[in-house]
């Protein structure tokens, strides 16, 4: 068996722990760890954190040589909450259906899916797919009415006085998403609709925990005849499992025999800590709205045990933030989506971002000009991995995001920067010819030849460019030359541009176009094109980029110029610039 990693990155020490623990609880079986995702409507970026995090762990795990089972529990069987804002398909009409297992519940319109649920499960199930996710889903619907739990649930109703009185001692604690309006009306801010939607949590953190009139029941039944879970159990035998309910919705009554029964399922706090032990969790990460004192993951650590169960390992993850959305919110109505993500961005991206943060520290994911800078800094850091100047914390990081246990995940065979790819897309609004004559300009001495040289990256910056990039921000190329900034320029300007004009030819590359937009204004100065840059010639360089800029594309701002003159091209720059 290999042996555990010395990296210093948090996946490496949570992976020691697991194995650890693993071993004490079940010597020789496979290591168990855990994701739970209710498909209740767009699953998104915060979720997925719910996933990755365990994930990046049972991956580790399985470099180590070692047999490991992530389990992805679909919440499937919750009850409909309320109907989104914001879903093609759907309109107020679904709210007929609030109370209903999301399994139960009509596809949004035009769906080629069965129900609600399975519609918004392939969505993540696809992301997973190309995230590299390798886990064992669990239908929580098949799970349920197949009897899988049969046990556990007579079992939870003979100890409804113990579960009952563990409950008891947090029954006066506020639950998560009032402490979330509560916090933000003390500090004067509005509510984070986002982290609003998180406190509610997968599983319905703050949901009824089974107290009734009658008496406290851990079991919760759908209705027989409108399938709906606002029952109440007003009897139950434990030695006949006979229970009696009635549906405050719709008035139907009945008594069923439970060790026969398979419609509905225990609340929340119950049917959490049971899952732990039926299936041997060992590690399963929770949010916030999971962690504060009287909330599911710890009030389920005291429960676990009335199922002869174990506490998972457990990490706190934060939030998950979104810069630049509010194109994306004013359209949907949410928070983006990892297919969102992967469309403007390449798996190894996403992953990296959440590989290289601790569960408990927060981060953004960038819909905005923000994600050409996180390119940058993942291309800087495959640099430093190719020359072995990397920090062992940041290999780690990287491994994790560029490959799984199973092999690298497929890459672009030469990435380009995104910036510049953004750049061309933007300039030649996608145009295939267009955009291989400037990418094959770029390096003549190495030029791209095929676009497919340089996809997926391209297509992921031409998505960002047409979906997130507002139009008043694209760039649009002069088609004439502007003849009265032209015939305001003084002696300097027009020598500026007599130079630059001529050393066009000579300098026909990225390289050697950014050697010769900065070096104008060094010898318009009398210094050599080399020399060191000094805080007077910068105000010059960026007074003759301006100029620029407002020749060719009528701003003071764009694209960087070398890669802008490319995508114009020799001819049409000498045009604009008044050759």
């Amino acid at each position: 068996m290999a042996q555990s990693s010395t990296e210093t990155d948090w996946v490496s020490r949570f992976a020691d722990e697991v194995i650890a623990e693993s071993e004490r609880r079940a010597p020789g079986k496979p290591v168990v760890v855990a994701s739970g995702l209710s498909p209740s409507g767009p699953i998104h970026l915060g979720n997925l954190r719910e996933v990755m995090t365990p994930h990046l762990v049972a991956d580790e795990i399985r470099r180590r040589g070692y047999e490991v089972r992530h389990l992805i529990s679909w919440d499937d069987y919750d009850r409909y909450r309320k109907v989104p804002k914001g879903i093609d398909g759907v309109d107020e009409s679904w709210a007929e259906h609030i109370g209903r297992p999301l399994t139960s519940v009509p596809a949004p319109k035009g769906s080629s899916f069965p129900n609600w649920a399975e519609h918004f499960k392939a969505a993540m199930t696809e992301s997973l797919a190309e995230l590299g996710v390798e886990y064992d889903g669990i239908s929580q619907t098949a799970q349920y009415t197949s009897g899988a739990y049969r046990e556990q649930i007579l079992h939870a109703m003979r100890h409804r006085g113990d579960i009952d009185a563990i409950l008891a001692q947090y029954r006066t604690k506020k639950d998560p998403k009032a402490q979330a309006e509560a916090q933000a009306k003390k500090s004067q801010k509005p509510v984070d609709e986002a982290e609003l939607e998180a406190a509610e949590g997968s599983g319905a953190a703050a949901e009824d925990d089974g107290t009734g009139s009658a008496g406290y029941f851990p079991y919760k039944p759908y209705c027989g005849s409108c399938d709906k879970d606002l029952t109440t159990v007003t009897a139950y035998d434990d030695d006949t499992t006979e229970m009696t309910y009635t549906c405050t919705a719709c008035g139907f009554s009945e008594t069923v025999r439970l060790s026969e029964f398979n419609r509905g399922k225990l609340v929340w706090k119950v049917d959490w800590p049971m899952r732990w032990a039926y299936e041997g969790v060992v590690f399963e990460p929770s949010g916030v709205d999971h962690s504060s004192p009287g909330s599911s993951f710890q009030v389920g650590g005291q429960i676990v045990s009335i199922f002869d169960g174990k506490q998972p390992i457990g990490p706190m993850y934060a939030f998950v933030g979104i810069s630049g959305m509010a194109k994306m919110s004013s359209s949907r109505g949410g928070v983006p989506t990892p297919a969102d993500a992967l469309k403007i961005m390449e798996p190894q991206l996403l992953r990296w971002l959440y590989a290289r943060r601790r569960p408990n520290q927060s981060f953004k994911i960038a819909f905005d000009q923000e994600i050409q800078r996180l390119y940058d800094e993942w291309d800087k850091l495959e640099a430093k991995v190719a020359d072995g100047t990397v920090l062992p914390a940041d290999a780690a990081a990287h491994s994790r995001a560029a490959r799984t246990a199973a092999g690298d995940l497929p890459r672009t065979p030469r990435p380009l920067p995104y910036r510049t790819l953004a750049s061309v897309v933007d300039i030649t609004a996608g145009h295939e010819d267009q955009t291989l004559r400037i990418l094959s300009e770029l390096d003549p001495a190495n030029p791209v030849t095929d676009l497919d040289e340089v996809r997926p990256r391209l297509d992921r910056a031409e998505s960002w460019i047409s979906t997130h990039v507002p139009a008043d921000a694209r760039t649009v190329v002069r088609s004439e030359p502007d003849t009265e900034l032209l015939g305001s320029l003084d002696d300097e300007g027009r020598e500026s541009l007599r130079l630059l004009l001529e050393g066009l030819d000579t300098h026909w590359s990225l390289d050697g176009l950014t050697t010769l937009v900065y070096g104008v204004p060094k010898v318009m100065a009398g210094l050599t094109p080399d020399a060191k840059p000094t805080p007077e010639l910068k105000v010059a360089q960026r007074a003759f980029f301006a100029l620029l800029y407002r020749l060719l594309v009528s701003r003071e701002t764009g694209p960087r110029l070398p890669t802008l003159l490319l995508a114009v091209g020799a001819d049409r720059v000498r045009k604009l610039l008044g050759a």
